[in-house]
This record gives structure tokens, C-alpha cells and sequence, in this order.
């Protein structure tokens, strides 16, 4: 779709699945990609920004958050080729997820980057800010497209996909070729989470 490299694509894919932005600035006619995670993760944000450096004027910047938290963020030039995503992705300017969505083994893996995280051997997708028929559609996508088995768990008011045992060691060897140092952490033994309960309440809505 316009003109993103496939890498490119990937990756805003992925991202869109996960914390990343597409949004018009004030009166502007065309979308940017926003790319906002916490300090901690700041090799992480370097690498998007590497990425898509072709597409910005500035360095990433610190922005201080909700509470103590610091945030480390990016943004694109506002461009036709994110309209393009944007258009794609935004109905009435809420996120949702395109019926004609494919997914590779770079934009899962981002996407796990983003919003994955590891339970005792299983390892999940917040996806909490999807309606549940989306989610029910992102299971099958997965499912169709890697094999990947998955349920629906319970987080409190919200759901959240929950990998198999066995397709967790799939998606981990899907996924680990392209899952950058800082953030292996998530695919390793101790039990971690990509967000704080607060985190994930804000940003969800009801399915």
C-alpha cells in the first residue's frame, strides 16, 4: 500500500495491532504515525525510528506521562501514504481491524513487541482494545495463516488471546528472528506483562 518499503509495512502493521497511532493533526488534510511506548523501551522506539527515518524531521523525545511514568515517542510527517493506512484502519476515528488484513512474520512479531507478553508457557496478545468479534476475527487470521491456536481469556471486564501451549512454542520460534535484544525479554521463562492493568483500562473499549 503506497509507497512503504514491505519491511515498512510490517511494521506499521504490527504496530497499528499494538500501541501505534495513525491521527490527523489539527487541520491537516493528511495522517501521521505515532510511535509512543515508555522510557524503558527506548531501543525499541530508536528502532522504529530508524525504520521509518525516511518519513521524519526530528530525533525521538521524552514526554512525561500519567503518574511517574516517562514516555518516549515519535512522529512521522503527515503524508498521503498514512492517510492511505489511516483510511484503512480508522472508521469514525476509532481503530478497528480491516477485513482484508494479512499478517507476516515481521508484523506479528511487532505486534508481539508491542502487546505480547508470557504467563507460565503461554504466551498472549492484549488485545483488549479490540471489540471481541475482532478479536474473534484475529484468531482465525492467525490460525489460517501460521497455525497458531489460540482461546479467549478473561481480563476482568475485557478479553485477551491466550496461545496454546504448543502454539506458543510456534509463535515463539515465528517469532524470535526478528524480536530486536530489549525485547526478548518477553519470550523468555519468567512470567512479564507489556502494560500495567491501569494502561490497558484506558485504552479499551467495549466490545
Amino acid at each position: 500500500m503506497g509507497s512503504l518499503t514491505s519491511a515498512q509495512h510490517a511494521i506499521l502493521v504490527g504496530s497499528l495491532l499494538g500501541d501505534g497511532t495513525l491521527r490527523r493533526q489539527g487541520n491537516r488534510l493528511n495522517a501521521l504515525f505515532e510511535v509512543n511506548h515508555s522510557y524503558k523501551h527506548q531501543p525499541y522506539v530508536d528502532w522504529k525510528h530508524q525504520n521509518f527515518q525516511n518519513y521524519i524531521l526530528s530525533l525521538p523525545k521524552t514526554r512525561k506521562g500519567r503518574g511517574v511514568r516517562i514516555a518516549y515517542r515519535f512522529t512521522t510527517r503527515s503524508l498521503p501514504v498514512f492517510t492511505a493506512y489511516h483510511n484503512w484502519f480508522y472508521v469514525n476515528g476509532i481503530k478497528r481491524i480491516p477485513k482484508d488484513l494479512k499478517l507476516d512474520p515481521l508484523s506479528l512479531a511487532v505486534w508481539f513487541m508491542d502487546d505480547g507478553c508470557k504467563i507460565r508457557s503461554a504466551l498472549y496478545l492484549n488485545t483488549q482494545q479490540f471489540t471481541l468479534s475482532e478479536q474473534v476475527f484475529l484468531q482465525k487470521l492467525l490460525l489460517d495463516t501460521f497455525g497458531l491456536k489460540s482461546a479467549l481469556n478473561r481480563d476482568k471486564h475485557y478479553f485477551r488471546i491466550r496461545f496454546t501451549t504448543e502454539s506458543s512454542k510456534s509463535l515463539r520460534r515465528l517469532v524470535e528472528p526478528y524480536v530486536i535484544e530489549s525485547m526478548k525479554y518477553k519470550l523468555a521463562n519468567d512470567p512479564v506483562t507489556t502494560k500495567s492493568k491501569d494502561e490497558i483500562l484506558a485504552v479499551n473499549r467495549p466490545g
